[in-house]
């Protein structure tokens, strides 16, 4: 027995869907850590770059809300961390 279809009409193209600005800012704030080397900096030069950063980000996209800027922070600080080091065990170097 064939299951009914659902959508029986022509989809429409809705086209291309806008970022929000939180994904804006945050894609933004990405892209100026890479640019600026703040991976791998020294914590008090990048707790000096955030504060003036956060600033700026507050400044340049208004409409989000303090929620949002220090989630925005968060996700910066996060993203600026350097990888963590692989460490083998003794089990797998043994292997």
């Amino acid at each position: 027995m064939a299951k009914p279809q659902r959508h029986t009409g022509a989809r429409r193209y809705a086209g291309p869907v806008e970022p929000s600005p939180f994904e804006q800012a945050r894609d933004e704030l990405f892209q100026h850590i890479m640019r600026c080397d703040v991976v791998g900096a020294d914590a008090k030069h990048v707790e000096e770059w955030f504060a003036e950063t956060i600033k700026y980000m507050t400044e340049r996209f208004p409409e989000l809300s303090e929620q949002q800027i220090t989630e925005l922070k968060t996700l910066g600080l996060r993203f600026a961390q350097p990888p963590k080091a692989r460490v083998e065990t003794d089990t797998a170097s043994a292997a």
